[in-house]
């Protein structure tokens, strides 16, 4: 599969160009338009338990569209439900990737997505207790809520991230969260910044510059201060 990705970086989409025959797993409701010829799928990817695993405990879909190219080849385009940029993560046999929760867009056939427990603390972060985690072999289609940036990690460099700006990053990378202001709640939430990961390297920590939790906030409240 080859990934062209066309009106970055504000409201970017990725045409998924197929060989004979080659199909792409897409996010339920991602994909826009396919070449003539492309046959679709929809079916719970994986089987019942991994589908709820990803699609209730990963914020991602409870189906997972496969599309198939014609014997002539073909194409498919996707994007991301809000407007931003995109990107392509390749998954290596030995290397898997975490990515927050709605990021994942689409992804080659060899590609299998999961949902990871990150464990209690990622809970008080805003971001729920699981991740989805890609491994396999092959490409995968990322998408963010506003442009991309990424972080390059030597071995033992550290970066802090806001817990709502972070997209993907390699298994490579170790994390640990905490409060912003380190053992002050209240400090922390003045200062607008509630929870903050460490990452440590190596590998390359992929970030957002937008929040699209404050966004779903700032509709929630003013639809409050309508009602």
């Amino acid at each position: 599969m080859n990934v062209e990705i066309r009106h970055a970086p504000s409201f970017a989409a990725a045409r998924c160009n197929l060989s004979p025959s080659e199909e792409v797993r897409v996010e339920a409701g991602a994909m826009f338009a396919t070449s003539a010829g492309v046959e679709l799928d929809a079916k719970m990817q994986g089987g019942l338990m991994k589908s709820l695993r990803r699609g209730v405990l990963g914020g991602e879909s409870f189906f997972i569209t496969t599309y198939i190219a014609p014997s002539s080849g073909g194409w498919v385009d996707v994007a991301a439900a809000l407007p931003g940029d995109m990107m392509t993560i390749d998954v290596g046999a030995d290397t898997a990737w975490f990515m927050e929760r709605g990021n994942f867009i689409a992804s080659e056939a060899g590609v299998d997505v999961d949902a990871k427990w990150k464990g209690f603390k990622s809970l008080f972060g805003g971001e729920g207790g699981f991740m989805v985690r890609a491994t396999g072999e092959g490409t995968v289609v990322a998408g963010s809520y506003g442009a991309l940036d990424s972080v390059s990690l030597s071995e033992g460099e550290q970066v802090v991230i806001d817990s709502g700006h972070v997209v993907a990053f390699p298994e490579t990378v170790e994390w640990s969260l905490r409060r912003a202001a380190s053992g002050r709640t209240i400090e922390s939430l003045k200062s607008g910044e509630g929870f903050v990961f460490d990452f440590t390297g190596p590998g390359e920590v992929i970030t957002q510059t937008r929040n699209q939790q404050q966004l779903f906030n700032m509709i929630y409240d003013e639809v409050g201060s309508r009602e």
